[in-house]
């Protein structure tokens, strides 16, 4: 059985690294997925900058699972040259922060178009990514964004078979769920290329984000699946819950979830943050 490892994007519990750390520590996450960090995203640090950051993450014990970059999250028709060239500069920043995995993309779809047209350009854009990130002891993981080549079961299969040993893949199950695929559908054919999940969840009829075991991706069976597997393993929380304004929207409490207007809801981010940390502890396998 598998020995579920935690980590998180833990911006969306607040926007410097200080108040990450304290939202990891304080739910007991030892794993951080850095995206936003106090002089913008990590895919825009260099790596002198990441050193700061690896030293504030050394002092708190807190480690980093994978680069949370944004690389192939363009256009399949902008420019990639530009886009390549900070990719290699990031490439350094993982080895800096102490991982060998950056989270990636395959790029945005022209709206209306069919993406198999875009199936050779896609792909010797991802060959590009992984071959130089390979040579230098990097993986790529590719997640199913919405919106992008691989955001459907086929295409994401597709793209890890393709590349099998070059390039690793992240499961998210509301992003499916957003795509219209069923999250347990998905897992039975991809599960083999999988490295780690995002835990988020979402629900069918609208779209909605909820919190873990809330929606219709069926998180808690997908975390029994995945224990399945022998090892360590990494589940990334990536809350993406609502936050309100003041408490005069407030309708229902109940417990650490506040309802409005029947959705979830949060006072803060932090607020956010913690309730999704919450709800991923009462589903994860006994």
């Amino acid at each position: 059985m598998a020995k579920f490892i935690f980590s998180a994007f833990a911006d969306e519990a607040g926007p410097t690294l200080a108040e990450q750390l304290d939202a990891l520590k304080a739910n007991g996450m030892t794993l951080l997925e850095p995206r936003k960090l106090d002089d913008g995203n990590v895919s825009d640090y260099t790596p002198e900058m990441a050193k700061k950051v690896r030293k504030a993450l050394d002092d708190a014990g807190i480690g980093v699972s994978a680069v949370g970059s944004g690389y192939g999250k363009i256009r399949i028709t902008d420019d990639f040259a530009p886009h390549f060239e900070a990719f290699k500069q990031t490439v350094e920043v993982a080895h800096v922060l102490g991982t060998d995995k950056i989270r990636m993309f395959s790029f945005y779809m022209p709206e209306g178009e069919e993406p198999a047209v875009y199936r050779d350009a896609v792909f010797e854009r991802l060959e590009q990514f992984a071959d130089y990130s390979r040579k230098n002891g990097v993986w790529c993981c590719h997640e199913n964004e919405k919106g992008i080549f691989g955001d459907v079961t086929e295409r994401c299969l597709d793209i890890l078979k393709t590349f099998d040993g070059k390039i690793k893949g992240v499961f998210d199950p509301a992003n499916f769920i957003q795509c219209g695929v069923k999250p347990l559908e998905a897992w039975e054919v991809l599960a083999p290329f999988i490295e780690y999940m995002h835990i988020k969840d979402a629900r069918f009829a609208d779209g909605g984000v909820v919190p873990p075991g809330k929606g219709d991706g069926f998180v808690p069976e997908l975390l029994r699946r995945f224990a399945e597997k022998d090892g360590e393993r990494i589940l990334t929380l990536e809350p993406h819950l609502k936050v309100f304004d003041g408490l005069k929207d407030l309708e229902t409490v109940s417990g650490s979830v506040f309802s409005v207007t029947g959705d979830y809801s949060y006072p803060t981010n932090r607020a956010a943050f913690d309730a999704a940390a919450a709800a991923l502890r009462d589903i994860l396998p006994r």
